[in-house]
């Protein structure tokens, strides 16, 4: 049973139990925390709590049949998942009033994701209490960095301030384990993130600025980009900290062959060349495109990646290229390259790419660097006032 619910079949787990009754077999507990959590998966809440009580039935006369915190914590999550609250309140009150229930650290976690998912902020925090009390106690039942977290990250969307600094610091004093970077970056994300929903943007602003401080930077796959970009919208260019620039003189709808540099003109170097005898090229070049005996373009050269000159360039090459059509859009490419901190796209027609060649082995036509984007940039504060073609679009 619990093999296919692994494998992402909890139907076929129940339809074991239906075979081992057929046989005449006396299923044990393991068996019942198997099935409900088979229903679980199922989203069959109703069948789960028939199982309980089925256990609790079959526990007066068989010992070893009671309920465990497997099972409630298993109908934690199915309730949670369905933010069914009243539900959830009634299982954790029958899991505190269970004699032979110990409610250990991972128990209590479940709990408080459960009623997290239901909304109930206050109970969460009311449950949060009662693992700091024991805490006190017994040092092994401290929760762990991934509760801080969960609680902040709710409490972050409320704008709950205060709340997120204090878990933000007892997180440090008061945790279970190793805090790893992520969970360290995400914090101070959503200490920022709270002080923004709470009103508050000089703190947010500051919070901001000790972030790029400690982590030198902010990664925009992350929560705190989103936050940013408020922050930045708020304080307007002339404020930002983030030094935004436009393209005002383009349309980011046309072409990237309207503004690429012709092929020819990035002076590629066949990549049968040894690197001591065009060395001199890379103190002014940062990239090269590397073509092979046809002239196709096999790959990108980087200064960084130089390091043996004996060896043939196409040894050092990344390879394929990054390439766009002719036809792609100035903002794709745009994107692309911010996105990838590429510093050159290969441009190259549609035949080519779609036609019978290999993508590896493409016949270029022009190039997109980032010496040519930054070119194109003009800081935002710069902008402001200047009349532009009505063609011009900003990023």
């Amino acid at each position: 049973m619990k093999g296919y619910i692994t494998a992402g079949s909890p139907q076929a787990a129940l339809n074991v139990y239906e075979e081992i009754l057929r046989q005449g077999l006396k299923p044990d507990r393991l068996t019942y925390n198997t099935l409900i959590n088979a229903c679980v998966k199922l989203e069959k809440l109703d069948a789960a709590m028939h199982i309980l009580e089925e256990m609790k039935d079959k526990a007066v006369s068989q010992n070893n049949l009671s309920p465990d915190i497997v099972t409630y914590t298993t109908l934690l999550k199915g309730f949670g998942h369905a933010k069914d609250l009243v539900s959830v309140q009634k299982i954790v009150t029958e899991m505190k009033s269970f004699h032979d229930s110990f409610i250990d650290r991972v128990a209590y976690t479940s709990v408080i994701d459960a009623l997290l998912n239901c909304g109930s902020i206050e109970g969460a925090l009311c449950i949060f209490g009662e693992i700091l009390k024991r805490a006190g106690k017994n040092p092994f039942q401290r929760p762990k960095p991934h509760l801080y977290l969960s609680m902040m990250r709710y409490l972050a969307i409320r704008g709950d301030y205060c709340l997120v600094k204090s878990l933000h610091n007892r997180m440090w004093l008061e945790s279970s384990g190793a805090i790893s970077t992520s969970v360290q970056v995400e914090a101070d994300h959503l200490l920022m993130e709270s002080a923004l929903n709470a009103g508050q943007v000089d703190i947010a602003v500051q919070q901001l600025l000790n972030i790029c401080s400690r982590w030198k930077g902010i990664s925009w796959p992350s929560r705190g980009q989103m936050v940013v970009v408020r922050i930045v919208a708020l304080l307007g260019f002339k404020e930002s900290m983030l030094s935004p620039h436009l393209l005002p003189q383009i349309s980011l709808g046309d072409p990237i062959e309207s503004i690429m540099k012709p092929f020819e003109q990035a002076r590629p170097l066949q990549g049968n060349l040894e690197l001591k005898k065009v060395s001199v090229r890379f103190f002014r070049d940062s990239v090269v495109p590397i073509i092979d005996e046809w002239g196709s373009c096999i790959g990108l050269l980087h200064r960084e990646d130089c390091n043996k000159l004996d060896a043939p360039l196409s040894g050092m090459m990344r390879s394929p290229p990054p390439c766009v059509t002719t036809s792609t859009s100035i903002g794709h490419v745009v994107d692309l390259m911010l996105e990838n901190r590429y510093k050159m796209v290969i441009v190259v027609k549609y035949s080519n790419l779609y036609g019978n060649s290999y993508t590896s082995n493409l016949r270029a036509v022009g190039v997109f660097t980032s010496e040519q984007l930054y070119d194109l940039a003009m800081p935002a504060v710069e902008a402001i006032g200047q009349d532009f073609p009505a063609c011009g679009t900003s990023v």
